[in-house]
């Protein structure tokens, strides 16, 4: 019989370990989720092969967890083996007037960026802030404020989980969209991410392309603001928001941005604004619209949100919504899965009943039926 608490399994992995019940809430900055049955830290490309065949021959399921940052983990957890990717390392080499830097999928996505402006390299300034791992980066095109890693990214280093084979992707191979990419559509499930090599750069000009980043640096544009005050201003613009992990900040035990900007076509958009009428808004220029690729437009999920009846600061049992930003929903202390899931319905239903949009999950969803 497995016990509740975290226990050792001997003999399998020579100087590794693999545990058992290993609650998983600890390793999510939303802190909710049940237990993984089996449990294995990733040091090594050998210790993700090991994990994979022995996972594959006792017949169990494989997650493999990032910073978990993006997740929403099951009250009863993970049945299966749990693998922490903690592949480290940065490689440096120059390339005419770039550099690339290639960095292992465990290494932390903020000191990366931390690094790349301290070195006066150009290319994720803007995405300052952002907690998680750089293995997490390319599968959901982690973008903020203007900038996407897609802009970036010139190859991605991939374990094979059905074939055991290293694959490298080029940019274009990664099909990147918005918050997307191949590993999270035809691939789901198929890559464990190894590596990222991004092409940043040097002395380059930080790219301010969001409204409310251009008006709070404020400057000329004979004078372009550094690098390090673009990561200074998103990371307390972030701060301001509760995006930015803070251990006493209640409004930061969250997945960020739970909901992703909903895109619509000419007819979508057309159908939005007639709801929007008859939901008393007057005037269509208060709506914050972004343009998209083509001829789409990007609504702003936290104006559907708030729109919608959710102010900051809506209570749910033991969830809610941030005091700072509607699209965190937050972990108000002892919350559980199920109660997020609640809110997150009662929001979806309540957007598209008043404006006919639909908006969609951010987070990935595990252990659930």
């Amino acid at each position: 019989m497995e016990k509740n608490t975290p226990e050792h399994l001997s003999g399998d992995l020579p100087g590794e370990r693999i545990l058992q019940n290993v609650p998983l809430a600890p390793f999510t900055t939303i802190g909710i989720g049940g237990p993984a049955r089996y449990f294995l830290e990733a040091n090594t490309i050998h210790d993700l092969e090991f994990a994979l065949s022995w996972s594959r021959s006792r017949d169990l399921s494989l997650f493999v967890l990032g910073g978990g940052s993006n997740l929403l983990i099951a009250d009863r957890g993970f049945d299966g083996m749990v693998v922490r990717v903690l592949l480290r390392g940065l490689t440096v080499e120059s390339e005419n007037n770039h550099v690339m830097v290639k960095a292992g999928a465990g290494e932390p996505w903020d000191p990366f960026v931390a690094f790349t402006v301290a070195n006066g390299w150009a290319g994720v300034e803007c995405l300052s802030g952002i907690p998680g791992l750089i293995g997490a980066t390319p599968m959901q095109n982690v973008g903020a404020y203007g900038q996407d890693v897609s802009e970036t990214i010139v190859r991605v280093e991939a374990l094979d989980r059905q074939t055991g084979a290293v694959r490298w992707f080029t940019n274009e191979e990664c099909a990147f969209s918005y918050r997307d990419s191949i590993f999270k559509r035809e691939h789901r499930d198929r890559f464990v991410i190894l590596s990222v090599t991004y092409r940043l750069k040097p002395g380059g000009a930080p790219a301010v392309r969001y409204p409310e980043l251009s008006r709070l640096l404020g400057g000329d544009d004979d004078q372009p603001p550094t690098l390090q005050k673009v990561r200074d201003t998103v990371t307390a613009v972030r701060r301001s928001k509760g995006m930015v992990i803070d251990a006493l900040d209640p409004d930061t035990r969250s997945d960020g941005s739970f909901f992703t900007n909903p895109i619509l076509d000419p007819g979508q958009l057309e159908q939005f604004y007639a709801a929007a009428r008859s939901q008393g808004v007057r005037d269509m220029a208060t709506i914050p619209l972004f343009p998209s690729t083509g001829n789409l437009i990007k609504l702003s999920a936290a104006w559907l949100i708030e729109h919608a009846g959710f102010s900051r600061g809506f209570v749910h049992g033991n969830v809610g919504l941030s005091s700072k930003h509607t699209l965190a929903l937050i972990n108000r202390g002892g919350a559980t899965a199920a109660e997020v899931l609640e809110l997150v319905a009662m929001i979806q239903k309540s957007v598209e009943e008043r404006f006919t949009v639909q908006l969609s999950p951010e987070p990935n969803f595990i252990g659930f039926r």
